[in-house]
């Protein structure tokens, strides 16, 4: 899968990059990530990337030349690439999206700045605009690397074992159940024991009793869209 991402400080994620998961699949070939600095295709002496707003206000706004031949710079896909700009102004990221995400063949991420990017680039290149939650940054660099991250562990090959991507929290629309590892005790606290009994059956209602018990105290929003069994709701109803 080919990632290119547009932004005014394109160091800040080169060095992310290099690091653990991301930079073992870069190197096996499973992923491949250009980086773009827009600040290349601005013109003059000076190299401006940003400009007043019209109609005045706060803030400057990033102009749609550099941006535009930045876009068009990039060795894409015919019929296949998606433009993403990141941005508060966009739909929420979630995990079922990274999944969609995932089977795409290349994504090209656009990290606005400073007030925002001109709306005209917007309009005529952007396929998909993105948030990664409801707070504001001071650049989509982050949620280009969150994105990035997201999506890349999907890629089958990048994890290392299948089934890892399936057995995380949001995957069934719940949060993950509690995870223990060695010591057996650790400041006088045991592992639970049922986890030590061998016996997988209970082990998986324990797990998910703890998985729906979780979701209901920290995120009891997740429940109205979870698809919840007949024991599902036994378990909710026990307490």
């Amino acid at each position: 899968m080919k990632f290119d991402v547009l932004t005014l400080f394109p160091e800040m994620i080169e060095a992310y990059l290099r690091q653990g998961i991301l930079g073992r699949a870069i190197t096996r070939g499973l992923i491949s990530i250009q980086l773009i600095n827009i600040r290349d295709f601005a013109k003059g002496k000076h190299k401006i990337t940003d400009d007043r707003p019209y109609g005045g206000g706060e803030g400057m706004i990033m102009k749609p030349g550099p941006i535009d031949r930045a876009l068009k710079s990039v060795d894409r896909i015919p019929g296949i690439s998606r433009v993403i700009l990141l941005t508060p102004q966009g739909r929420r990221f979630a995990q079922s999206m990274a999944w969609e995400m995932s089977g795409w063949d290349q994504l090209i991420l656009i990290c606005g700045r400073y007030e925002g990017v001109d709306e005209r680039i917007v309009a005529g290149h952007v396929d998909l605009e993105l948030s990664v939650g409801d707070y504001i940054l001071t650049g989509g660099e982050l949620g280009a690397m969150v994105v990035i991250d997201a999506v890349a562990r999907l890629i089958p090959g990048v994890l290392g074992g299948e089934r890892s991507p399936l057995e995380d929290s949001f995957e069934d629309g719940l949060l993950k159940y509690p995870q223990y590892t060695r010591p057996r005790v650790f400041e006088g606290k045991e592992v639970p024991e049922i986890l030590l009994s061998g016996d997988h059956e209970k082990i998986r209602v324990w797990r998910r009793k703890k998985s729906l018990k979780r979701t209901a105290e920290r995120r009891p929003d997740l429940l109205e869209q979870a698809v919840l069994t007949a024991e599902d709701r036994a378990i909710l109803a026990e307490e």
